[in-house]
């Protein structure tokens, strides 16, 4: 048990920073009607607090956090990640805001945000 405890806790885990991602939208933009002149504020203002929660899960990781806000207009768009890096140590997760199936989501933008979480060693590790 030691072990798994052990590796969890310098583990990229996916699930505890889709919570912090989806968190950091929702309480920005949960009811918010898409505005050009505000996306650039709420931009910032979703970074800036995915970053905070990120920091806060203590992991031994250097975050890189990207978002882009998009209007709901019928155009497509299409976005990948390539990363050459240790499989072992870090992680990536992107996270499409609202969820494609959500009845009660945001009708009228989309936020795609991605993370990026680079391992380093600490204490050994």
């Amino acid at each position: 048990m030691d072990d798994l405890q052990s590796s969890e806790e310098f583990a990229f885990v996916n699930e505890e920073v889709e919570r912090v991602v989806q968190e950091s939208i929702e309480y920005y933009l949960k009811d918010a009607v898409y505005e050009e002149e505000r996306v650039e504020q709420w931009i910032n203002w979703v970074v800036e607090r995915c970053m905070k929660g990120l920091n806060d899960l203590k992991k031994p990781f250097k975050y890189i956090v990207t978002c882009v806000i998009m209007q709901r207009n019928g155009a497509g768009v299409h976005t990948t990640t390539s990363c050459y890096w240790d499989t072992v140590s870090d992680g990536v997760l992107t996270f499409v805001w609202p969820k494609e199936k959500s009845k009660d989501g945001n009708k009228t933008m989309y936020c795609i945000v991605t993370v990026f979480g680079l391992g380093f060693s600490v204490g050994g590790h």
